[in-house]
């Protein structure tokens, strides 16, 4: 159990949700692997003047997904590559399978790391740790065309 004395709290901000922006971000992938996107959902914050609310990302399929990971040792992605690769094998026996042995694999590795985000904006700035970005997840051996919506709700004044 943790103790009162180890946990602090900043004191609580209000602002009145004046703006929803959206935005449509198209990300060509090139394969299976991991895309980062902070710095083109980062330049939406920026060019929407938000100042404190919630940023929403959804990606628009069941093959790809999204996730905040970390950003500093690329062996993380690679390891995070594996570990799905062994949750949901190709060749695997699935009943669906049309569209190849990747296809299904990608579906559960979909569901499984998410289809949308919700990261806070503080200040102008989105509210990632130190080593933290946020990545689009392509689950398909070949490239596709991807779309992530972006919309924030907040305050941009």
């Amino acid at each position: 159990m943790t103790s009162a004395k180890s946990v602090t709290r900043s004191a609580a901000s209000s602002v009145q949700a004046t703006a929803i922006a959206s935005s449509l971000l198209t990300v060509q992938t090139s394969g299976r692997g991991f895309t980062d996107l902070t710095s083109e959902v980062a330049k939406f914050v920026a060019e929407v003047h938000a100042r404190e609310g919630a940023l929403t990302l959804f990606i628009r399929h069941t093959s790809a997904s999204l996730t905040i990971q970390e950003n500093a040792d690329p062996s993380v992605l690679v390891d995070l590559t594996t570990a799905l690769s062994r949750l949901a094998p190709e060749n695997a026996g699935w009943t669906h399978d049309t569209e190849g042995p990747d296809d299904m694999p990608a579906h559960i590795k979909t569901m499984l790391t998410g289809a949308s985000l919700q990261i806070p904006v503080l200040n102008g700035r989105l509210a990632l740790g130190t080593w933290q970005a946020i990545y689009l997840i392509e689950h398909r051996k070949r490239p596709h065309r991807r779309e992530v919506v972006l919309q924030f709700v907040g305050s941009n004044q």
